[in-house]
C-alpha cells in the first residue's frame, strides 16, 4: 500500500511538471499551429489540353504526365528525350488555358487534318479578340470533357502530406496581345470543381467578370477560389492600371473586389521578370533583370508611360497612392514565381532548363538562334506559319535566348494539402524565387533584438513578437515614435550558389501622397563595406563559362539579421518586402553551349544572380 501511494504521488508529481503548476503543457509544440514547412511548386504550367501548346508540338504529355514529372518520375518529353527534376515539387497547378480547353487535342486524336488547319488559322485571332466570341457546342462538348480528365488526373496524382495537386485553369484575357491574363486556383475537390466550366475569355475580357465566376462558385458550392495576375510586363500598362478595364477610375469598391479575389501576383517566369524596371527604378544596380519591355503578346510595341503599369515595385507603390485615395488598396498582394512553361514540364533551373515550348527544347535548331515572338506592321506573323517566319529589319523581335529559366512559388504552409496550401496563398505567406530554392523567413515587428536573427527558433519568436510576410503591421501602441524592426533569414538552395546579400525594398508615400522607394543592403557575405555613395561592392564572380560552372567559394550559405528602418515616418503608410540575391552563376545558354556544342549570339547574357522575392509587410499609421 505505501509502494502504491508514492507511486501516485510521483505520478501526480510529474504532472504538476508537465503541465508547468498553471495547465500549461511542458511541451511547447502541443499547441503550435504555426506555418513551418516551406514547399516548393508552380501555379502555372501548360499540357496538351492547351490549344496553343498543342499547336505548337506539345501533343503528348497531358495532366497525368505533368503530374509524373512533378512528382520526379522520367517522362519522355514531346521531341523524344528523357526529362527528370534533381528534386521532386511539393505542389503543382496544372492551369490549362480555358479557351479551347482540349479540342486540338481531340481533333488530333480523332487525325482530322482539316479542322485541325482551320482550328489553327483562327486560333489566334478569337484569343485576341476584344468582344465575347461565339463558340460551337461541339467545341464546348469537347472541353467540358477535357475539364473532367484534368479534374481527374489532380484527383488521382493528389497524395496528401506527400504530394498536392490543386485544379486550375488560366483565363486567357488579352484583347488586342495585352496580357491580362489570370491563373485561376480552387481549394477544393472534385466533388466541388466538377459542378462548374473554367471561365473563359471568349465570353468576357474584362476581370470584373472573371470575379463575379468566382463569387458564384464560392456562393454555389461553398468552395474556395482566387485568381493570380499573370506577370504584367506584357500588358502595355493595363495590368495594374488606375482605371478599370472599362475606363473608370478605381473607386473603393473595385480596389475591395480586387483585393479580395487576387491577393498574390506573379512577379516572375519564362517572359521576363517582373519586380522592376532600371527606368522606373534608376538608382537600384540590380532593377535590369530579365527585362521584357518591347510590347506586348501580339500587336503593339511598348511606350514609356506603360511601365509603371506592369510592374510589381510600381503596383505596390500605386497601391498606397490608391489607398489613400480611395480608402482600399486594391495593390496590396504577395509575390510568387512560375513557370507558364507550355511542356508540361516544370523546368526552371539553369541546368535543366526546357524552354517555353517543344519548339524552343533542347537540340531543337530554334533553341540557340530562334524567334521567340515577332512584332512588325500590323501584328505578329500570321498564326498559321509565324514559327517559321523571318524578321525583317523592320521588325522588333525577342529572341529565344531571352526566355528566363524562372520561376518557383515558394509557401509557408502548416502542411502539404490542398487546404493549407491555398490558405497560405489567401493570407500571402508566400514568395517568388527565379528558379533556386533559396528559404527566406521575414517578419515585422516592434520588439525584436539583434540576436533573435541568430536564435534557432527565430520563426516561433518572428510569429510570437511580429507578423510574417503578407501582413499588415499596426502602429504601435503607446510609443507610435519608435520605428518597426524585420527579422529576416535567409538560407542558400543546399543545391546551388551561395548568398550574395539581403536588401530590403521600401516603398512610402511622401507629404504630397507621391509614393517613393528606396533599396537597403542589409546584411551580406564578406567583409565588403559600403562606399562614399552608400553602395556596397559587387561580390566576386567565381564563373567559368567554358566549363558552365561556378564555385561557392564566396559568398555565404545563411544570412540573417534585424534591421531597423532608420528613415521611418509613424504618420505615412509604407510597404517592406525582401529581394535575396545568389552570387553569380551561369545563366542556362552557357549550360547549352557547354553540352550540346551551340553557340549563342555574343549579345545573349551568360552570366546572373538569382533571387527571391518575399511578399510586402504593410505598415498602417495609427490616423489611417
Amino acid at each position: 500500500m505505501r509502494m502504491l501511494a508514492a507511486v501516485l504521488i510521483c505520478t501526480a508529481s510529474i504532472w504538476v511538471m508537465a503541465s508547468n503548476g498553471e495547465g500549461e503543457h511542458y511541451s511547447p509544440f502541443v499547441g503550435e499551429r504555426q506555418p513551418n514547412q516551406l514547399l516548393w511548386g508552380d501555379t502555372h504550367l501548360h499540357t496538351s489540353l492547351s490549344a496553343d501548346a498543342n499547336l505548337i508540338g506539345n501533343i503528348a504529355l497531358s495532366p497525368a504526365e505533368a503530374y509524373r514529372f512533378a512528382r520526379g518520375e522520367i517522362i519522355t518529353t514531346n521531341s523524344g528525350q528523357q526529362a527528370r527534376l534533381e528534386r521532386p515539387l511539393d505542389f503543382l497547378v496544372v492551369s490549362d488555358h480555358a479557351e479551347f480547353l482540349g479540342v486540338l487535342d481531340a481533333l488530333r486524336e480523332r487525325n482530322d487534318q482539316e479542322s485541325i488547319s482551320r482550328f489553327a488559322k483562327g486560333f489566334f485571332d478569337a484569343i485576341n479578340a476584344t468582344q465575347p466570341v461565339a463558340v460551337e457546342e461541339s467545341s464546348l462538348a469537347i472541353s467540358r470533357t477535357a475539364w473532367q480528365q484534368s479534374l481527374q488526373a489532380a484527383e488521382e496524382a493528389y497524395v496528401p502530406g506527400q504530394f498536392t495537386t490543386l485544379a486550375g485553369f488560366e483565363w486567357t484575357s488579352m484583347p488586342a496581345g495585352d496580357n491580362l491574363h489570370r491563373v485561376v486556383i480552387f481549394r477544393d475537390d472534385i466533388e466541388k470543381t466538377a459542378k462548374v466550366m473554367p471561365y473563359s475569355a471568349l465570353d468576357s475580357t474584362n476581370p470584373r467578370d472573371l470575379w463575379s465566376y468566382l463569387a458564384d462558385y464560392e456562393q454555389h458550392t461553398g468552395g474556395s477560389a482566387l485568381a493570380i495576375p499573370h506577370n504584367g510586363n506584357v500588358s502595355n500598362g493595363l495590368m495594374f492600371n488606375t482605371r478599370t478595364f472599362t475606363g473608370e477610375p478605381i473607386g473603393p469598391e473595385y480596389a475591395s473586389e480586387r483585393r479580395r479575389w487576387e491577393p498574390i501576383v506573379e512577379v516572375t517566369q519564362i517572359k521576363g521578370d517582373s519586380e522592376t524596371h532600371p527606368l522606373l527604378s534608376p538608382d537600384d544596380e540590380f532593377a535590369d533583370y530579365g527585362t521584357w519591355d518591347q510590347g506586348n503578346l501580339a500587336v503593339s510595341t511598348k511606350e514609356p508611360w506603360m511601365l509603371k503599369y506592369e510592374y510589381a515595385r510600381s503596383a505596390l507603390r500605386t497601391g498606397l497612392e490608391l489607398g489613400k485615395q480611395v480608402g482600399v488598396n486594391p495593390f496590396q498582394f504577395g509575390m510568387i514565381g512560375s513557370t507558364d512553361s507550355h511542356t508540361s514540364l516544370s523546368t526552371p533551373e539553369e541546368d535543366n532548363f526546357w524552354g517555353k515550348s517543344v519548339n524552343y527544347e533542347p537540340g531543337s535548331s530554334r533553341r540557340p538562334n530562334g524567334n521567340f515572338i515577332i512584332y512588325q506592321e500590323g501584328g505578329v506573323a500570321d498564326s498559321a506559319s509565324w514559327v517559321d517566319y523571318v524578321p525583317s529589319a523592320e521588325d522588333v523581335v525577342i529572341y529565344t535566348w531571352e526566355q528566363l529559366a524562372s520561376g518557383y512559388a515558394a509557401v509557408w504552409a502548416t502542411d502539404n494539402s490542398r487546404e493549407a496550401i491555398f490558405d497560405a496563398m489567401r493570407r500571402k505567406e508566400v514568395y517568388a524565387t527565379t528558379g533556386s530554392r533559396i528559404a527566406l523567413r521575414f517578419f515585422a515587428g516592434w520588439d525584436f533584438e539583434q540576436r533573435d536573427a541568430d536564435r534557432p527558433n527565430l520563426a516561433s519568436i518572428g510569429y510570437r513578437k511580429g507578423v510574417p510576410m503578407g501582413a499588415e503591421l499596426k502602429a504601435q501602441q503607446p510609443a507610435p515614435g519608435h520605428a518597426p524592426q524585420l527579422l529576416i533569414a535567409a538560407s542558400k538552395d543546399p543545391s546551388a550558389a551561395n548568398l550574395d546579400r539581403v536588401q530590403v525594398i521600401k516603398g512610402w508615400l511622401d507629404a504630397s501622397g507621391t509614393s517613393r522607394e528606396r533599396v537597403y543592403d542589409v546584411v551580406w557575405s564578406g567583409d565588403r563595406q559600403p562606399d562614399d555613395q552608400g553602395k556596397l561592392p559587387p561580390i566576386l564572380s567565381t564563373v567559368q563559362k567554358n566549363e558552365a560552372s561556378y564555385l561557392n567559394s564566396v559568398g555565404a550559405a545563411e544570412l540573417a539579421t534585424v534591421w531597423t528602418d532608420p528613415d521611418f515616418d509613424p504618420d505615412v503608410a509604407a510597404f517592406y518586402y525582401v529581394r535575396v540575391l545568389e552570387i553569380p552563376t551561369p545563366r542556362w545558354n552557357v549550360y547549352d553551349e557547354h553540352r550540346l556544342r551551340v553557340k549563342f549570339p555574343p549579345e545573349a547574357p551568360d552570366i546572373h544572380q538569382e533571387r527571391a522575392y518575399s511578399s510586402p509587410i504593410w505598415y498602417s499609421p495609427s490616423n489611417s
